[in-house]
C-alpha cells in the first residue's frame, strides 16, 4: 500500500511536469509568431512605399517630358529664326556707256575717210574709213537700242573693241612706214584710247541700266 501511495504522487508530478513543459513550449512558438507575422507586413509595406515612389517618379518625369515636348511644339514661333529680307544688291556696272563714245568714234573714222580721199585722192583710205567708221557706227547705234530694252549690249562692245583694234594695228603700220604722226599717229592713239574704254565697260559689267528699270530696282528693295 504504502508504494502504490507513494508512486501515485510521483506520476502526478511527471504528468504536470510534462502539461507545464507543453504549455512553455506553446507560450514560446504563440510569441515569436506574431513576431514574425507582424515582420512580414512591415517589409511589404516598405516594398509596396518604395514601388510607389518610384512609379510617383516615373509619372512625374514622364509628365515633365510632356510638358516640355508640348511647350517646344506650342511654340514654333519662339523656336523659329526671324527671316530677314535682305535689300536686292544694285548690279556692279560702268560708269559711262560704251555708245556714248562709240558713236562719235565711229563718226570720227568715217569722215577720216572722206577728208583723206579728198585731200590723198587715194580710194583705200576711203574704203577704210567707210568700213570701219559705217561699222562701228552701226554696232553703237544697235547698242543704244539694246541698251533701251534693258538687254545686254556685251556682243555689240566686243565687236568695237575688236574694230578698235585692228585700226590700230593698221594705223600704226602706216605710221611706222611714213612716220608721219597726223594723221597715222593720232588714229593710233585713239584708236587705242578707244579700246581701253571699251574694255573698261566690259570689265565693270556694261552698260549702266536705264533709268526706269534702275528706279523699279530701287522700289523693290525698299
Amino acid at each position: 500500500m504504502a508504494t502504490s501511495a507513494t508512486a501515485t504522487p510521483i506520476s502526478q508530478l511527471s504528468c504536470f511536469s510534462s502539461i507545464n513543459s507543453r504549455l512553455q513550449i506553446q507560450r514560446r512558438s504563440l510569441a515569436s509568431f506574431p513576431c514574425s507575422r507582424s515582420r512580414t507586413p512591415f517589409v511589404m509595406r516598405m516594398e509596396g512605399d518604395d514601388a510607389n515612389v518610384f512609379r510617383s517618379e516615373s509619372k512625374q518625369a514622364s509628365g515633365y517630358s510632356v510638358v516640355n515636348d508640348s511647350s517646344v511644339l506650342s511654340s514654333p514661333t519662339e523656336a523659329a529664326i526671324p527671316s530677314t529680307i535682305e535689300p536686292a544688291t544694285r548690279p556692279r556696272t560702268a560708269k559711262i556707256h560704251d555708245f556714248c563714245l562709240g558713236i562719235p568714234f565711229g563718226g570720227l573714222v568715217l569722215s577720216g575717210g572722206f577728208l583723206g580721199f579728198i585731200l590723198s585722192g587715194n580710194a583705200k583710205t576711203l574704203g577704210i574709213g567707210v568700213l570701219y567708221g559705217g561699222a562701228l557706227l552701226a554696232l553703237s547705234i544697235i547698242s543704244l537700242k539694246i541698251w533701251k530694252q534693258g538687254k545686254s549690249s556685251l556682243p555689240f562692245i566686243l565687236g568695237q573693241a575688236a574694230l578698235s583694234a585692228t585700226l590700230i594695228w593698221k594705223n600704226f603700220r602706216v605710221y611706222t612706214l611714213t612716220k608721219k604722226v597726223v594723221p597715222a599717229g593720232l588714229n593710233t592713239f585713239i584708236s587705242a584710247a578707244m579700246l581701253c574704254f571699251y574694255l573698261y565697260v566690259v570689265v565693270s559689267g556694261g552698260n549702266p541700266p536705264p533709268k526706269k528699270l534702275k528706279s523699279a530696282a530701287a522700289a523693290v528693295s525698299s
